[in-house]
């Protein structure tokens, strides 16, 4: 809290002093060493466009000793106050750390689309009760997956009406791109050639817990409902938060949204992976032995058990439910479920996004 409300808006403020750079674009994120899939189709198509100054800051946090963390915000904020445009895709402290100068514009190209769990500011442990100020705060543009979203991510966020919109996710742009399905397939299929004639079930659990120590709920059980079953390819796919924490544990190596288009049948329990899945149309499975716990405990923005699918709490069960929903769920199910979460992902959000802030409007100075 000394870094966000002291050291990083002094070093906002001094930097402020000089101009807008015009045509400075920067990606950042504090949760991935690289650029994430979220931001990777809006970087490409800003790239494209060949006249702006595009700058990439992207650290793990969690594996930053502090001095080296500390250098690395005071870089940040330093871009951040001359940049013309700054595009995010999860929780960024240094974004609300101050009061932002107008002529900067903050994108936030949220990771996940969909209404399931309630987070930010509507549930009580999501944001720590040390935090002075609005985590969401500065944002310009909130991008949502579809209409029944805005008013829920407004409330979410705590954001002035007009800023959430329903452009579609850019991220999603990618599962209408032929050639990207092309790859995936080509990819998936080299890599493990024993999934050739099964049908490919892909198990996406999230966690439980906390980011710090987050643990796994039904994986055991999953392992023993497939023994034996040949007509099935089971691929595990566990959370980022439990991988980094159990190095041992490392599931399939191929990230998530390039399994998704090879995959036959998702499982998963309470994870938004099902939203961007749900782009295919194709059948999925809720597994969730803590089922009644943590619907309890948690709390949810959707009536889960009006989702087009079979929720299965004990283990026995899952394969009878998994035949169940590859043979008999009827696709108008799976359409209507994916035009309610995620109506506006139609393959061309990004360029919405871009049009809506002018970024690929702009007349050459």
């Amino acid at each position: 809290m000394l870094l966000q409300h002291s050291l990083l808006p002094a070093v906002y403020k001094r930097a402020a002093k000089n101009d807008v750079q015009k045509g400075l674009v920067v990606f950042a994120d504090s949760h991935n060493d690289s650029l994430p899939f979220s931001m990777q189709k809006m970087f490409a198509e800003i790239k494209a466009l060949g006249k702006y100054d595009i700058k990439i800051r992207c650290r793990d946090f969690s594996r930053l000793p502090r001095r080296e963390l500390t250098s690395w915000l005071i870089d940040f904020m330093e871009l951040y106050a001359r940049a013309e445009y700054v595009f995010i895709c999860d929780n960024f402290l240094p974004v609300s750390s101050c009061e932002k100068r107008a002529e900067t514009t903050v994108v936030q190209l949220w990771h996940s689309g969909g209404l399931l769990k309630k987070s930010g500011y509507d549930q009580p442990y999501s944001v720590p009760e040390y935090y002075k100020g609005n985590v969401f705060a500065n944002y310009d543009l909130l991008t949502v997956s579809a209409e029944p979203c805005v008013p829920v991510f407004t409330s979410m966020m705590r954001q002035s009406e007009g800023v959430v919109r329903a452009t579609g996710i850019s991220r999603t742009d990618m599962y209408y791109n032929s050639r990207f399905l092309q790859n995936c397939k080509r990819e998936f299929y080299e890599s493990c050639p024993e999934a050739e004639n099964k049908k490919v079930v892909l198990y996406a659990p999230t966690f439980r817990g906390s980011a710090a120590e987050p643990s796994l709920v039904g994986e055991e059980e999953i392992d023993r409902a497939f023994e034996g079953h040949d007509e099935f390819f089971l691929v595990k796919k566990l959370h980022p938060h439990f991988e980094r924490k159990n190095h041992d544990r490392v599931s399939c190596e191929i990230p998530t949204e390039r399994l998704l288009p090879v995959t036959d049948l998702l499982i998963t329990d309470f994870s938004s992976v099902l939203f961007d899945y749900c782009i295919f149309d194709k059948p999925f499975v809720i597994f969730a032995p803590d089922y009644d716990k943590y619907i309890s405990e948690v709390g949810f923005y959707v009536d889960i058990r009006q989702f087009p699918t079979t929720i299965v709490k004990d283990g026995e069960r899952i394969i009878d439910a998994v035949r169940n929903e590859l043979y008999n769920r009827k696709k108008e199910e799976l359409e209507t479920f994916r035009q309610f979460h995620m109506g506006e992902c139609d393959g061309k959000a990004t360029k919405r996004i871009m049009e809506m802030i002018g970024i690929n409007n702009r007349k050459e100075d």
